[in-house]
């Protein structure tokens, strides 16, 4: 541990950039829930994304477009409740922000005041700099995501890799200084070939958080479900998982059906 995080009661804005300043990478998880988000506070992640891939992992969705903004509250107000010591993050979701900077600030607003978070976090470029402007106008941290923006999945078709070509990484690089001129205080770059993910980390002053996007990015993230195993279809090439849950879980819950129906659970010390 640097000197950026030794002896850090909470992590805000300022640790996280004397973290990219003195070269301490900065680890980041998704959390949706109160359980996961106390395992994950008290094992040292700095920042938690209630991320929209709730939507995804959470309720089941093909797509993140679903979930509603009364529904990422209520996942903020869970993991918040949690929390003691990480900086928590959440998305805007679909619809709340996009095309409209008043309806941005309301939903800005309505996430801070009723869920107690800590910044949100908007997918897009220049399209969306007069909604992050507005946000920011309230005092509210606000977090930039590029490359693979998972809302507009059906503009883009695929969740291929985002930024291989020569205009879409020019349009890339300059959509993250404007979001750090803009006063973004930090960027995720998703899925975007890792030389484009060092050039970008490299040229603006904000941190820059990366989800297969190489590993010069001044942190990663990763949805907690797939890191644990949680999940077993989404299989990228950027997802390393650390445990298989999934299989352990499932053979606990056979185990407990098994011990239930020959009539060993519960047994005589398990009653009263």
């Amino acid at each position: 541990m640097s000197a950026a995080t030794k002896e850090v009661k909470r992590i805000t804005t300022h640790v996280l950039k004397n973290m990219k300043i003195q070269g301490e990478k900065i680890s980041m998880l998704t959390a949706y829930d109160y359980s996961m988000a106390r395992i994950l506070d008290e094992a040292g992640i700095e920042v938690l994304l209630v991320g929209d891939s709730a939507s995804n992992v959470m309720a089941g969705h093909e797509t993140t477009l679903p979930i509603t903004l009364d529904q990422m509250i209520y996942h903020a107000q869970s993991v918040i409740r949690a929390v003691k010591r990480s900086f928590v993050v959440v998305d805007l979701p679909f619809g709340s922000y996009q095309g409209n900077e008043m309806k941005a600030l309301d939903s800005a607003i309505r996430i801070m005041k009723e869920s107690g978070a800590h910044a949100v976090k908007l997918e897009g470029g220049a399209e969306i700099v007069e909604s992050v402007k507005k946000i920011l106008s309230a005092g509210i941290p606000v977090m930039g995501h590029l490359g693979l923006t998972p809302q507009s999945i059906y503009k883009f078709g695929t969740y291929t890799v985002r930024a291989k070509e020569m205009d879409e990484a020019e349009k890339l690089i300059e959509d993250a200084k404007l979001l750090d001129e803009t006063g973004c205080f930090g960027l995720v770059l998703e899925k975007i070939p890792a030389k484009l993910g060092k050039e970008v980390s490299e040229t603006i002053s904000i941190p820059t958080i990366g989800i297969g996007a190489g590993p010069h990015t001044d942190g990663q993230v990763l949805v907690s479900h797939d890191l644990f195993g949680i999940t077993k279809d989404f299989k990228p090439r950027f997802l390393r998982r650390y445990l298989d849950l999934y299989s352990t879980m499932k053979d606990a819950a056979q185990q407990y059906m098994m011990d239930v129906k020959r009539q060993d659970f519960p047994n005589e010390k398990e009653q009263y």
